[in-house]
């Protein structure tokens, strides 16, 4: 019977996320983002392999070529070939996504439990704190950061992980301030069970949902931070590929070469639209009220 018992609460456990995953496979639109991004990491993963030309490579009697055999999506004003560009663009937009919202998370989720389970001056200050980074708009704070540490790549990631914190902050800390006083909560304290305990062990897994949520959507946000970033030249910095950046280097020759914009531009637009979707369909799969 124990073991039994063991593999009915085994089951249990893992029943909600074979039913989350169900519900996800039926949405539709779900199973597009995930399409769309997927196409993107293997465009990066492969772009060794599917361009014949190196992503700095220059032919200036090629320059503004307009898409052909030679040039799948045309060449750029010095001759590059831009889908050679797309595609090892699509790893520095990707892995600027990733990175920075992973350092959001992680520093947003333990500020928000700190503020959220201790209370007092702990969250008084953090909330605080949160409070004046969103009392900027996320690009000018964005830009301020990269301003002071310098235009690279690396410090794009600190920027954008700096300007997303407080939005995961502030949604741990709600749940965690609702999750305190429940029961099991106020249970587990009356047993003697230390505050790290319940933290990690109670608390951070009964937030998890909406957290995995917010960072679906956040990597869109942070994409298009990037992309911004590229333009203005704070960003990835020459001859590394970054979508934004070929924007604001193709913007004087909209005119004359209109598809050096359209091919950046139009990934952008996909890859945020793929993370959004699949933030939606999350959102759908993992809200309790969507299961009937």
């Amino acid at each position: 019977m124990n073991l039994e018992e063991i593999e009915l609460e085994e089951q249990e456990a893992i029943s909600p996320w074979k039913d989350t995953f169900k519900r996800l496979r039926k949405n539709r639109f779900a199973i597009i983002g995930f399409t769309i991004i997927l196409f993107f990491i293997l465009l990066g993963l492969l772009a060794p392999v599917l361009s014949s030309y190196t992503y700095e490579e220059q032919n200036l009697a090629n320059r503004l070529h307009p898409p052909s055999e030679e040039y799948w999506l045309g060449a750029d004003h010095i001759g590059r070939d831009i889908f050679t560009r797309i595609a090892y663009g699509a790893r520095v937009s990707l892995q600027v996504g990733f990175f920075a919202v992973t350092g959001a998370l992680v520093f947003g989720t333990l500020l928000g439990i700190l503020a959220g389970y201790f209370g007092r001056w702990i969250d008084m200050l953090i909330s605080r704190i949160f409070d004046i980074l969103l009392a900027f708009p996320s690009i000018l704070l964005a830009i301020a950061i990269v301003a002071i540490l310098g235009p690279s790549l690396e410090n794009a990631l600190i920027a954008i992980a700096i300007v997303n914190i407080p939005i995961f902050g502030r949604l741990v800390r709600s749940k965690v301030i609702s999750l305190r006083e429940e029961e099991y909560i106020m249970a587990a304290k009356a047993q003697g069970m230390k505050s790290g305990r319940i933290l990690f062990h109670h608390i951070l897994p009964n937030s998890i949902a909406p957290i995995i949520v917010q960072a679906t959507l956040s990597f869109g946000t942070a994409i298009l931070e990037a992309a911004a970033l590229g333009f203005l030249g704070l960003g990835v910095q020459p001859p590394t590929p970054e979508w934004g950046q070929m924007l604001a280097d193709s913007r004087d020759f909209i005119q004359l070469a209109p598809w050096t914009l359209f091919a950046p531009g139009i990934s952008i637009m996909l890859v945020v639209l793929g993370f959004n979707l699949i933030g939606d369909g999350l959102r759908d799969a993992l809200d309790p009220k969507m299961k009937h």
